[in-house]
């Protein structure tokens, strides 16, 4: 089930104690192109997105959502989307899980990283990401639209499930959380300026 909601959740909408979480923006900087959806999974296949306007990021259900440290935000390459969260909805996320850092960290016997790669090996789905490249902006998105903006989320679920287990197996769920857990401060130092800028080398 997917369902289009107008710059807010609903009232009532109960995640459990986690939530599949990804953005389509008008582009990959947050501090020029705006945030146009926002993309929510449960774990039973249910998809939620809200579309914004461009004008009303009030978004209070969402917001709380977002602040809430019970429910974890799975996300892949969740940084990105923090801070495109942060620019427009004005909170940081809270209680974070990235795929992308968790699969660097299990699977280093692959360079394929990204969410077709990992829908691919533990899911067994071949995902189309032809639609990447699209007007996130307009009043009526097509149907592939809406297909490829849920799909972006209705398998996370599972990979950070399948994930967490190759993570105990080379014991490193630890070194995982603490990435996590430095995101914020990662998304600052984006939004500061300092995105391709190694604050930690010597030089």
């Amino acid at each position: 089930m997917t369902i289009v909601y107008e710059n807010d959740l609903p009232d009532g909408v109960d995640f459990g104690d986690a939530v599949a979480l990804d953005c389509e923006m008008m582009g990959l900087n947050p501090l020029r192109d705006r945030l146009c959806l926002a993309q929510l999974a449960d774990k039973d296949g249910n998809c939620y997105i809200v579309k914004f306007d461009g004008e009303d990021y009030s978004a209070p259900n969402f917001k709380k959502l977002l602040k809430d440290k019970n429910v974890q935000k799975i996300g892949q390459y969740i940084r990105a989307d923090m801070a495109t969260i942060k620019q427009y909805i004005g909170v940081m996320p809270k209680n974070v899980y990235c795929t992308k850092i968790a699969s660097k960290l299990s699977r280093t016997y692959t360079q394929g990283h990204g969410l077709k790669d990992l829908t691919a090996e533990i899911i067994g789905v071949e995902l189309e990401k032809e639609t990447t490249c699209s007007d996130w902006s307009e009043e009526h998105l097509t149907d592939k639209q809406l297909k490829y903006a849920a799909n972006d989320v209705l398998f996370l679920h599972q990979i950070r499930d399948a994930l967490n287990e190759k993570l105990e197996k080379v014991k490193r769920v630890k070194l995982a959380q603490s990435c996590f857990d430095f995101l914020p401060t990662r998304v600052e130092l984006d939004l500061l300026g300092f995105e391709e800028d190694n604050i930690f080398n010597h030089h």
